[in-house]
Parts: structure tokens; sequence; C-alpha cells
């Protein structure tokens, strides 16, 4: 029995913090981590309505590390989708029963800074990532990256839509030194997406382009269907596009067909996104 449960566990790890994110079928749960690593690997696969399930099975009542970071994973799950209100009530949930947990509070925090940064309180935002800096040093051993490079991708976040491009661009590259060596396949593709917007915020559409290709062969590969999506609406959205290798019909075909497969999933828009 310890066995199986330690095989399943390095399964789902491996598919929500590693390097075989397409793995289908998963395993079944058989402990609540379990359950949030699984669900953690369906939501970045864009299968919204199995991680919500799956976290659905998680005590939300009782506080603690595990309720905290499920539910601070359904946030950005709805978060993912346009839903940055109700985010908002989930990550402030999660960091209520978070407690001491380092790794669970920075989640909540950096969850609710990326809420804020999405309805425009852009110093709420800011104050939110101050108190979430000391934790991330602080995460779990298995991942000890993870919050770090959360932590630098909603910073540079916030600097690109308060127009500051060059602070932007300083956090994403931050971000990219911190992906470099990460066993997350998933990590490394929002990561090369997050420095392609930084990149177009500061005018250089061309390399944009060719980190946002990267990053949108890699979704494709390992089927992160809405990073594949956004990647692919970044590309065609670009004024100039040489590094990418795709007609903008093709693009925005890709965009469609994700959307279409994320709604059918589960995934419920705030606003139209198909046509």
């Amino acid at each position: 029995m310890v066995t199986s449960l330690t095989s399943t566990a390095a399964v789902l790890i491996d598919a929500a913090f590693g390097s075989h994110p397409a793995t289908w079928p998963l395993p079944c749960a058989s402990t609540s981590e379990d359950a949030w690593l699984r669900a953690v690997a369906l939501g970045g696969a864009g299968r919204y309505a199995a991680a919500h399930a799956e976290l659905s099975g998680i005590a939300a009542s009782r506080p603690g590390r595990l309720a905290s970071l499920a539910l601070s994973t359904r946030a950005s799950l709805v978060r993912q989708l346009g839903w940055h209100t109700h985010a908002r009530r989930l990550d402030g949930r999660a960091l209520t029963l978070a407690g001491t947990d380092a790794e669970a509070r920075s989640d909540a925090l950096v969850g609710l800074a990326a809420d804020a940064l999405g309805l425009g309180r852009f110093p709420l935002a800011h104050a939110l990532l101050e108190r979430a800096e000391p934790l991330s040093v602080r995460g779990d051993v298995r991942w000890p990256w993870r919050l770090p490079l959360r932590l630098a991708w909603v910073h540079a976040e916030l600097a690109m839509v308060s127009g500051d491009g060059e602070r932007s661009l300083r956090y994403a590259r931050t971000a990219e030194r911190l992906a470099r060596d990460v066993p997350s396949v998933r990590h490394q593709v929002k990561t090369a997406m997050v420095l392609a917007a930084a990149l177009s915020s500061v005018g250089d559409v061309n390399e944009s382009a060719v980190f946002a290709a990267r990053g949108l062969q890699a979704a494709t590969a390992n089927e992160l269907v809405p990073l594949r999506w956004a990647l692919a609406a970044m590309l065609s959205g670009l004024p100039s596009s040489d590094g990418a290798g795709q007609p903008r019909e093709d693009l925005v075909a890709v965009r469609r067909e994700c959307a279409v497969w994320i709604a059918r999933a589960g995934g419920h828009w705030r606003l139209e996104v198909v046509d």
C-alpha cells in the first residue's frame, strides 16, 4: 500500500510540477494532498470541471495548509478565465485558513495581488506582493522554486499594467533566470509568456514573438491548453510576428480551438473569447 501511494504521489507531482504535464489519465487521489496535486495538473491542462471537482473534496471548513492551497488553486482557475472578483473572495478565504504556513500564505497573498491587479487596484497589489516577499523563500522543499517564481511573474505583470515596461522586463528576466533549472514545463512556459509580454511592453516585438512562439510550441506539445490559448492570442495580437513562424489566421484558429475546448471542459469565460 505504501509503495502504491508513493508511486501515485510521484506521478501527480510530475504532472503538476514536473516534466510530464500531459500525463493522462492521471491516477486517482488517495490523500488530500494527492487531490490537490491532481487538481493542479488538471487545471494546467484546462480540465476545469475535473479540477474543481477534485478541489471540492478537500475540506475548506478547517484551517490548514491544504484547505488554503485548495482555495488558492480554485481562485487561480477562475482568475484565468477573467473572474477576478470571485477569485478575490476565494483567495481571501485561503489567507484566513493558511495560519502560519508560509507556502499557503504566499499563494494566497500573491493570488490576492493578481486579483487586485486585474481589478485595477495597483497600489493594493504592490502592498500584497511586499507582504508575500519574505515568505517566498520558505516554500515546500519539494518545489522551493515555485513561490519566488510566482512572485516574479506578478511583479512583472503589475509593472507592465502600471506602464513601467523596463521594470516589468527586469522582473520577467528574473523569472527567466529562476525558471531555467526548474523541473516544471508548465512554469517554464508561463515564464516564457510573461517575458514575451514584458518585451512587447518595451517595444521589442520581434524578440517578444520569438519567446511567445517558443512558449506556444511547448504548450502545444505538452497539452497545456490555457497557456496555448493565451500565447496564441498574444502572438496574433503582436504588430510584428516575424518570430512566430505562423500566419495570423492560423494563430486565431488555435486561439478559437483552445477556447472552445476549455468551454467544453467546464471553463466558464467571463467574456466571450471564441470569436
